[in-house]
């Protein structure tokens, strides 16, 4: 085993990121509401930035990713997943086709890709760029782009891309959607960040416009299920044939994006029980045997027989409220519930029973003051994946007050997916 679990199991001194700017701007509960009644703006420039270029660029990403590039237009978008040789999940990213033999890609898979193309074998290149990165998204998002623009989008198709102009600025703009509404990221040149997003805050302003802060920012993911590395996964790199990638990927990061750190009352022996595969993600759609990849034997046989899918799990709010009120008892507390979520950069995993049986595992554990419920996103044996099941999470670290807790099965994503709509029906 190459890494160390109760290493893990602590806080590295002084660890705390604000990468999405401040916690809050007016407060977590009126941010979160944003993305459903009005929009906000969020700030993902921290993504790292890289261009392949060349003739075998294409060949490149397709060989370390399960998606198939058969069909890939010029100014289309693709959510990309790299695997290990197990069909556990690496990486993921977006790509954009920028030309015949030309893309550009965000993410931490920017780095797999880029060390892969560096063992040889690859007639391409790669370059890294210092970029923006900000998502607009909610039902008013096109109509704040457009008045910021002076230009109509509505004609662009979902994960295709625009060129537009912000305040004489280029800026290139994927319809997307991470809050599973109707949205935008816009991408530029660093320079040209402040212009780019004080001209989106002022286009917003009759718009009810928020800014999105640290502590709302993945509130979204959980109601949208969209998992996150570290939060709903660790990348599969901890094995043995990964030890020099590992080394090469932490001494590259920044401190707050190369620590790996897991609590919840999920225990195992090897860091690989924390990997995920496409399918038990909710990505086996993404995953197309028209090609050779890196990982297909065993995810040939996991779509066909699957063992684990990803659900939503309600908690029971009786139970919660108890955990809470532990701390106006006598006695040590149960685990603290930050809200809406932890905001350590853990992977809080949490044993999920039915009966005396675990079936899954929770994760991403968060407070949705929409639906007012605390909710999480599971990956659960089939068998028990019905939305309705009645199952219970265990809450607590081991050796410490553990809780059980009720929670039901729900479809995930729990909130309606809107990412598609129309949007010439928007006001």
């Amino acid at each position: 085993m190459a890494a160390n679990i109760e290493d893990m199991r602590s806080t590295p001194p002084g660890y705390f990121t604000t990468r999405w700017g401040l916690p809050e701007y007016t407060d977590w509960l009126d941010e979160s509401m944003s993305w459903k009644e009005s929009c906000y703006i969020g700030d993902w420039s921290f993504l790292w930035d890289r261009t392949f270029s060349g003739p075998d660029a294409l060949r490149l990403l397709s060989d370390c990713s399960v998606n198939s590039f058969a069909k890939f237009d010029i100014d289309q978008s693709k959510h990309v997943i790299h695997c290990n040789r197990n069909g556990k999940v690496i990486h993921e990213g977006i790509v954009t086709r920028l030309s015949e033999d030309s893309f550009r890609m965000f993410g931490r898979g920017t780095f797999w890709v880029d060390y892969l193309l560096r063992q040889g074998g690859y007639d391409a290149r790669s370059s890294a760029r210092d970029s923006f990165n900000f998502q607009v998204a909610g039902p008013n998002a096109i109509a704040v782009i457009e008045k910021a623009s002076g230009q109509r989008l509505r004609d662009i198709g979902f994960m295709r891309n625009g060129q537009i102009e912000i305040a004489g600025v280029p800026v290139t703009a994927l319809r997307q959607g991470m809050s599973g509404e109707p949205g935008f990221e816009l991408q530029g040149a660093a320079d040209h960040a402040a212009t780019v997003y004080q001209a989106i805050l002022d286009a917003g302003r009759e718009y009810d416009l928020r800014r999105l802060g640290g502590r709302a920012v993945f509130i979204n993911h959980l109601e949208a299920c969209f998992p996150t590395i570290i939060t709903d996964y660790m990348p599969a790199i901890f094995d043995e044939d990964m030890v020099e990638y590992l080394a090469e990927f932490r001494g590259n990061m920044p401190p707050s994006s190369a620590t790996f750190n897991i609590a919840g009352s999920f225990q195992a022996d090897d860091i690989s029980a924390w990997y995920r595969s496409p399918v038990e993600l909710g990505w086996g759609k993404n995953v197309k045997f028209d090609h050779d990849f890196l990982g297909r034997e065993a995810l040939e046989e996991e779509v066909a027989n699957p063992r684990r899918l990803i659900r939503t799990l309600v908690w029971n709010a009786d139970d919660v409220v108890d955990v809470y009120a532990s701390l106006f008892r006598a006695g040590k507390p149960y685990h603290f519930m930050e809200m809406p979520r932890d905001q350590r950069g853990f992977m809080y995993a949490d044993k999920v029973l039915a009966g005396d049986k675990e079936v899954g595992v929770a994760t991403s554990r968060g407070y949705s003051y929409f639906y007012r419920e605390m909710l999480s996103l599971c990956v659960i044996d089939v068998a028990h994946s019905e939305p309705g099941t009645e199952v219970v999470v265990v809450w607590g670290e081991p050796g410490e007050p553990q809780r059980e807790i009720r929670a039901r099965v729900a479809p995930a994503p729990y909130k309606p997916d809107n990412r598609r709509v129309d949007l010439t029906t928007l006001a």
